[in-house]
């Protein structure tokens, strides 16, 4: 089954490098090298997963006992406390306090959901916000003169752009026009080049990798010298936890929709990041006993028993899972209260460092 999720991917691959090196020209020929030297730019698409094979046993974790949840809501908590009385110490020292500001364009309506949860966390812990609102047929100009304003605006520490953007927006200039010293979910590639790089140390962790760890550190789980996977390569999420569990000195394996084998992949690894998208994918015959699970994945699951009609889930089995594993993050409840945390967290520090605060 697993060679299904890619062959017709591989086949597209095929003819996108045939079109574009039958096409090039002289004067695209170094153009031409340096894009097969990156390899062709396909899509990650898995296929929903059937049922668990026979392979998987039903039993309790590595020491005999149910296996402990992290509870990403009370680390949160704590987290926010502590970055609260941050901010009142600078509010009563110097008089001034963490900005940030947010941009959102069009009205989908996840999006706004989003942007109501960041601003209620930056109410709590006294961070003033500013949101800038763009209509969904508004045009690229237009977003970015509101992005150059922020980046010059001495109250605002940090600017997120709520994403996705509108098809006829280009994402990519939008989120690389943000100043790096305000890029406060860390994705401009100075900030991402600068955490690919060992000895080198980036402005801002983008929020939801840095949340990850964060969740392992503070449970006493120890990453230098073990095996971590993390499923899934985003460039916002995938990607920078790879390079932080490396960090951490952590040997690490990255599966994607073209890996061959991935469950025997994962099955050795003393840690597994989860975040691809699909419900319920890694099963617990995926797991090896006592490993500790993190699932970044949120996904809308039909469930006509609940009032809203679906319910939230994550990439992970937990049902299977939880009997495998030594340590689990639930969905809802797990990583995403942290990762909320984690950008008050970014926009304290930006805060500290222009304010020259200690």
């Amino acid at each position: 089954m697993r060679g299904l999720w890619a062959a017709s991917w591989r086949s597209l691959g095929r003819k996108t490098l045939h079109s574009s090196t039958s096409s090039s020209s002289p004067s695209s020929s170094s153009l031409s090298s340096n894009l097969k030297l990156l390899g062709p730019n396909l899509p990650d698409v898995w296929m929903v997963p059937g049922p668990s094979s026979g392979a998987f046993r039903s039993q309790s974790s590595a020491n005999g006992q149910t296996a402990n949840v992290i509870n990403g809501k009370s680390i949160a908590r704590a987290i926010r406390a502590e970055i609260a009385n941050e901010i009142c110490r600078m509010k009563e020292t110097i008089v001034k306090s963490p900005g940030l500001a947010i941009v959102l364009v069009g009205g989908r309506r996840d999006s706004r959901t989003f942007i109501r949860v960041k601003l209620k966390a930056c109410e709590e812990v006294g961070i003033t916000t500013y949101v800038e609102e763009f209509p969904e047929e508004c045009t690229e100009d237009e977003v970015l003169r509101v992005v150059s304003r922020l980046n010059n605006n001495p109250s605002v520490n940090g600017i997120i752009v709520q994403l996705p953007l509108p098809q006829h927006v280009d994402e990519e200039r939008i989120v690389n026009f943000v100043s790096p010293e305000k890029d406060v979910d860390g994705f401009h590639p100075l900030n991402m080049g600068n955490l690919a790089m060992k000895g080198r140390e980036p402005l801002f962790i983008p929020c939801a990798p840095k949340g990850c760890i964060e969740l392992l550190l503070r449970s006493g789980v120890e990453i230098m010298g073990k095996r971590a996977v993390v499923v899934g390569r985003s460039k916002i999420v995938g990607l920078p936890t790879s390079l932080l569990l490396q960090r951490h000195h952590a040997t690490v394996s990255t599966v994607h929709s073209f890996t061959k084998n991935p469950e025997q992949i994962t099955r050795e690894a003393d840690i597994v990041i989860a975040d691809v998208g699909i419900p319920n994918l890694i099963r617990g015959s995926w797991l090896k006993p006592g490993a500790v699970v993190v699932d970044m994945g949120t996904n809308q699951v039909q469930d006509p028993g609940v009032d809203q009609g679906f319910r939230i889930t994550g990439d992970v089995c937990y049902e299977e899972a939880i009997k495998v594993v030594s340590a689990i993050t639930p969905v809802p409840g797990g990583v995403g209260p942290v990762t909320i945390a984690m950008l008050l967290s970014n926009t304290l520090d930006s805060a500290k460092r222009a304010f020259e605060f200690i």
